[in-house]
This record gives structure tokens, sequence and C-alpha cells, in this order.
């Protein structure tokens, strides 16, 4: 027994170190471009080209980033962003949740063909709608406006939302709400009152996902706005690249103020999204 033990315990250690070596690596590459780019952020853009690769500069040319909040338009494109994401996500994650609940805890004829079509509807990829959606958009007076972003985003997450939803709700015992039903509770009541509290977890985590799916997207925003006054935040990128196309610098500023947003959001809600995730995955 103690024979066979010794190479066991070795063979554990190793492993257990190998595997905290490969982490640190993938901790090393997902970190390292966040680091690069706010190095060289603060240099002077002549200083970019030089030798050292995250070297802090010893004079920080903090300017940069008034350069790229004021030229660079931030205050606009980030309240349109606001104006296009909050909606979106508030309606991409309870809708979801109410279709979710109907497809798994409610019988009706025709569920079986509806969540059919929420799974199929995870297949269609986005660039195969861009135009039939601007021909409808343009057939409703749609085109340029916020709307058509908010109806897109919605569109393109109910599908995956839904799912995470109904893993999370067929966790939840029905004969809490057999109970409710025999008190005289209604859906609505049952809804709001019992099985939104406890899948608050899947809520953050969806709205997270949702959030952070909606403020990086550029295709669909590129796609239905032209109005200079009605564009995201993901255009400030590319109009000071253009306008700016030697000061690099200033440009990196740029790039760390429209990352900076999702990456507090989420690792100020990170342990509400692993919770979420883990939710799901184990049926109770």
């Amino acid at each position: 027994m103690s024979k066979n033990g010794g190479p066991y315990l070795l063979f554990r250690r190793i492993t257990k170190m190998l595997i905290i070596i490969l982490l640190g690596f993938l901790v090393l590459a997902q970190i390292f471009p966040l680091i690069w780019i706010f190095t060289y952020s603060i240099k002077k853009s002549g200083d970019l080209f030089g030798p050292d690769l995250l070297s802090f500069p010893k004079d920080p040319q903090w300017i940069n980033y008034y350069k790229a909040f004021v030229n660079g338009r931030i205050p606009l494109y980030l309240a349109n962003t606001l104006k296009i994401v909050i909606p979106s996500v508030v309606l991409g994650t309870i809708l979801p949740f109410c279709l979710a609940y109907a497809c798994t805890r409610m019988e009706w004829k025709l569920k079986k063909l509806v969540w059919s079509i929420v799974i199929v509807g995870m297949t269609i990829p986005i660039h195969t709608t861009l135009l039939p959606n601007f021909l409808w958009y343009k057939m409703f007076h749609l085109i340029d406006t916020h709307l058509a972003l908010i109806i897109s985003y919605m569109a393109f997450t109910m599908s995956f939302n839904s799912i995470v939803f109904s893993g999370l709700l067929m966790t939840i015992p029905k004969s809490m709400e057999e109970s409710a039903f025999i008190d005289g509770a209604g859906y609505f009541v049952i809804l709001r009152k019992i099985i939104a509290p406890i899948s608050i977890t899947g809520f953050i985590t969806v709205g997270i996902m949702t959030f952070l799916s909606h403020w990086n997207d550029f295709l669909m925003a590129n796609t239905y706005l032209s109005t200079e006054t009605k564009r995201t935040l993901p255009f400030s990128v590319i109009r000071f690249a253009g306008q700016y196309a030697s000061d690099y610098a200033v440009q990196f500023a740029v790039m760390t103020l429209v990352a900076l947003p999702p990456l507090i959001f989420y690792f100020a809600f990170n342990k509400w999204m692993l919770a979420g995730v883990t939710a799901g995955s184990v049926k109770g």
C-alpha cells in the first residue's frame, strides 16, 4: 500500500504543479495586453518604438487621457452606449426569464415548437441577418435610431439567455409553486415573489454576459447607425485612429478608456457571475 501511495502522491503533486503553471501562463496571457495598452497610453508617441516593451515611463503623459476624453468625444459616445445598453440588458434579461419559465414550468400546446425555435436561434450567425434587418428597419424608418440596435441586441441574446435561465429553473422544486397555487397565487405573483428572488444569481449572470456582449458590439452599430452624434463608444477608437493616425499614445489612451467600464463591471460582479453559472450546472 505504501509503495503504491508514494508514486501516486508524487504524481498528484506534479500534476497539480503543472496545472498551476499552465493557469499562471493563461493569466499572464490575459493580463499582458491590458498592461501593455496602459503603459503605452502614458508614453510619448515617439517612445513607443523603443526597446522596452513594458517599461513605465519616467514622465507619464497623463494629458493623453485628457485628449482622448475630449477629442475622442467619450462623453457623447458613452451616453449613447448607455441609452442602448441599459434597456437592451433589462429587457434582454426579463423577457428570456419569462420565456424560459413558460417553456420549462408551464404546459401549453406549442411549447415544444417554441422551444425548438429558441434553440435554432442559437445557430443563426449575426452576419446573415444584417441585410434583411436593414431592409426591415428601413421600411419602418428605424435606420439610424437607437431602437434598431435595442431590438437587434434583444433578438440575438434571447435564445442563449433563455437556455441559461431554463437550466436554473429546472433546479427549483415545483412543490414551491404548487403550494403557492393552492394558496390562490397566480403566475405573476409566483414569478415576482417566489421564482425571481430564487433566480437572482441567474439574473446577474445573464445581465453581465448581455452587458459585455452589447457594450463591445461594433458590427451592428456600424450597420444601423450613420449619424456621428448617435454612434456608440467603440466608434471613438475608429474615429481617433483616423483623426490622430500618428498619435499612437493617445489612441492607446482611448482604448484604455473604452475597455475600463466593462472590466470594472465584470470584477465587481465576478463572484455573482460564477455563482450563477454553477447554480444551474447541478440539478437539485
